[in-house]
């Protein structure tokens, strides 16, 4: 039986690695829709988005290194490497146009990604993203909390623990895509992963307060989870959407919608939402082409 998520493909990198991705082909001419997951998660984390879109599109996910099935990067695993690798997946399965959705810490990657190439691009999804504009992100405090639960989940992945904690996202996945992340998303090796993308992270994207990825006039969907929970007290799911609203009002063609029924973790609660967003995409490109 095929898998939820698509057909298997390797996907080179310059340096020699391989990237794991898997492919929905999808019937029509229109945009390929590319995923990209938050700081810790792996390509099942779409996998009740991504069927969705993939009745009317190409749909695309797959694992940065050292997540999933990727194997592990030798390097830092900076912002910029990690958006040079979203390029040379993209260049894979070119020429274009692309649409590109990136869940909390995938959002800054796929903008920075879009900006580097923008004449590809044929839109963005922004889900409960990851954004400069929340100054709560640069505290000490929000720092120590971020090293704190690294911690923690690398001590809950050596004791075997850390799927426990995460059973509820498996539990709401596909079949498939559930033997997946229980397999590979609950792993010590994911935890360092982690680590090492956050050694950098916030400090490049606090860089974007004066150096912004330039997206010209790309249109830009920004999708708010209403409510409180997955790691978000109140506090910060205001400071969120404030940053979100912000983002949209600085794009020329920017839309922000809310997932009035979640949290953090859109594409598992309700993943409608983020499909219907990229199907205004699409079917806008599909119309100005």
């Amino acid at each position: 039986m095929a898998h939820i998520q698509g057909e298997p493909v390797a996907v080179p990198t310059g340096d020699g690695r391989e990237l794991y991705a898997q492919v929905l082909p999808g019937p029509g001419t229109g945009p390929t829709v590319v995923f990209e997951a938050g700081a810790a998660a792996s390509r099942s984390s779409w996998a009740l988005v991504q069927p969705l879109v993939g009745e009317w599109a190409r749909a695309i996910v797959y694992d940065r290194s050292g997540l999933g099935r990727s194997a592990p990067d030798p390097r830092s695993r900076t912002m910029r490497r990690m958006a040079d690798d979203l390029g040379c997946l993209l260049d894979h399965f070119g020429p274009g146009p692309f649409v590109l959705v990136g869940h909390s810490a995938g959002g800054p990657i796929v903008r920075l990604a879009a900006a580097d190439r923008p004449a590809r691009i044929a839109g963005l999804v922004l889900v409960d993203p990851t954004d400069e504009a929340a100054d709560v992100l640069f505290s000490p405090g929000f720092r120590k909390l971020e090293r704190v639960a690294i911690k923690l989940n690398l001590a809950l992945a050596r004791a075997g623990m850390l799927g426990v904690v995460y059973r509820g996202m498996a539990k709401a996945l596909p079949a498939d895509a559930a033997r997946d992340i229980r397999r590979e998303g609950f792993t010590t090796g994911i935890v360092r992963t982690h680590a090492q993308q956050a050694r950098t992270f916030l400090d490049e994207l606090a860089a974007f307060r004066e150096n912004t990825p330039d997206l010209g006039d790309i249109p830009i969907t920004v999708i708010s989870g209403k409510l409180a929970g997955g790691g978000m007290n109140a506090r910060l799911r205001a400071a969120a959407n404030a940053s979100h609203a912000a983002r949209v009002a600085g794009s020329p063609r920017g839309r922000h919608v809310f997932a009035e029924k979640s949290g953090h973790y859109v594409p598992v609660t309700e993943p409608e939402v983020v499909a219907a967003a990229i199907r205004g995409l699409v079917d806008e490109a599909g119309d100005a082409g």
